[in-house]
């Protein structure tokens, strides 16, 4: 029942909202706002399996690649900076300076150096996600009580135990919050990088259909990125509840 009542807390909302667009949509005759079951439809004819395939396949890939670089490289450097105050007093300037440069804005630049191969998408996506993970793993290190780093030193650890058994163990519940903001970034950032010469991928669809005003397909492709965006963020969600089983406030909330 447990298990039943959790997925009825996180989809009952979805589900409503899905059945009031049924109801207000019927009978729609809006050039720009088709009926869904029309939407349903033309999903189920162009994702299931082509475009799926071709486009859907590819972007996720980039997207969750792109991800999985800026978790390593935010990780690593927040340990190091959260660890070194005087380092992270030497670089918290540039930090804040590329940290509020949007990733879109760098998107011309990366396309001149990069080209518009998948490369250029996922260094988008890299820069972009990157900070959420960088920040809170920092924020994180440099929050630990002091008995943890006095305990470090009278057992002598090296630094790679230090890291590695103590300091990221203790920042994960902080890590994990900051790759779930990254999640969501790298989502919208594929799509976005996607719309700028890209021949496949979900943002060269839903542009291409709405160019050639098959406004009923980009809805489709809109409808899909949805549940994906939906669909990993569930995914990820029961990933932190495994990775954070042992900590207290879990342990507290299963009780």
């Amino acid at each position: 029942m447990t298990v039943l009542r959790r997925i009825a807390t996180a989809l009952w909302v979805p589900v409503l909202l899905v059945v009031l667009w049924w109801f207000a949509s019927a009978g729609s005759t809006s050039l720009f706002f088709p009926p869904l079951s029309d939407i349903v439809s033309t999903t189920n004819a162009l994702w299931i399996w082509d475009h799926t395939v071709v486009d859907l396949l590819p972007s996720l890939r980039n997207s969750l690649l792109g991800l999985s670089i800026a978790s390593v490289l935010g990780i690593v450097l927040g340990l190091i900076l959260g660890s070194s105050p005087r380092l992270l007093t030497t670089v918290d300037p540039g930090i804040e300076l590329f940290r509020a440069l949007p990733a879109v804005a760098i998107l011309p630049v990366a396309i001149l150096v990069l080209g518009l191969g998948d490369n250029m998408r996922v260094f988008v996506i890299v820069l972009g996600a990157i900070w959420p993970v960088l920040i809170n793993t920092t924020a994180a290190v440099r929050g630990l009580d002091p008995t943890t780093r006095d305990v470090e030193a009278a057992f002598g650890l090296s630094a790679a135990n230090r890291f590695l058994r103590v300091r990221l163990p203790a920042a994960l519940p902080q890590i994990l919050a900051g790759i779930r903001v990254a999640l969501y970034i790298s989502v919208a950032l594929i799509v976005v990088s996607e719309m700028q010469g890209a021949g496949v991928g979900i943002g060269h669809f839903v542009l291409a259909s709405q160019r050639n005003w098959a406004i009923t397909d980009m809805w489709s492709g809109m409808v899909v990125l949805g549940f994906v965006g939906y669909g990993l963020s569930m995914l990820f969600r029961f990933a932190e509840r495994v990775l954070l089983r042992a900590y207290p406030p879990q342990r507290l909330g299963k009780d």
